[in-house]
């Protein structure tokens, strides 16, 4: 079974610590790795997720502490749901084989998917002020901005046809 690597930054790390897990052996070969961030709305947890080979970005809302033991399941589901919302056409099945397991890790200290994800939550930040309270806030629709915007680390492609490109050749390889 697959096994998809999360690394937590150290603000995340804090709050996950006993979820975090020590083996890096599993590398997820289709998807890569993913790193996610804490930030908060209306005192409420969230966790913003890249993905290092698309700069594809993923919010999970409301992330509670008991959450955690099913947040395989969450993010497969919310992952699936923000592709939808995208454009992206997938099975639920196909998502599920190529996520496999969630398995949180320690922060790799990955500088570069680190600053994406501090130049999306200036985004974030200025959103929470146009919408004010968490049940105010479209993070379907906000989530898709982000990934609707030009990227230059991927030669100002958008990180959702990044990531359509990736799964469409994923089902290929495996029919």
């Amino acid at each position: 079974m697959n096994k998809t690597s999360i690394y937590t930054t150290r603000k995340l790390e804090k709050t996950v610590n006993e979820f975090i897990s020590e083996n890096e052996q599993n590398k997820n070969e289709y998807l890569g790795e993913w790193t996610a961030t804490l930030f908060y709305v209306s005192h409420k947890k969230c966790w913003l997720i890249i993905n290092k080979l698309t700069k594809y970005l993923l919010i999970l809302a409301d992330v509670k502490k008991s959450d955690l033991k099913n947040i395989s399941k969450i993010f497969k589901e919310t992952f699936y749901a923000q592709l939808v919302y995208d454009g992206i056409v997938i099975e639920y099945e196909l998502i599920e084989k190529i996520i496999g397991e969630i398995e949180l890790l320690e922060t790799n200290n990955d500088r570069s998917t680190n600053g994406s994800l501090n130049n999306c939550l200036l985004y974030l930040d200025d959103w929470k002020y146009e919408f004010g309270d968490f049940k105010n806030m479209p993070f379907r629709d906000l989530n898709n901005r982000l990934n609707s915007s030009p990227n230059k680390m991927l030669n100002w492609l958008y990180p959702k046809e990044k990531m359509d490109e990736l799964i469409k050749a994923y089902a290929q390889h495996r029919i």
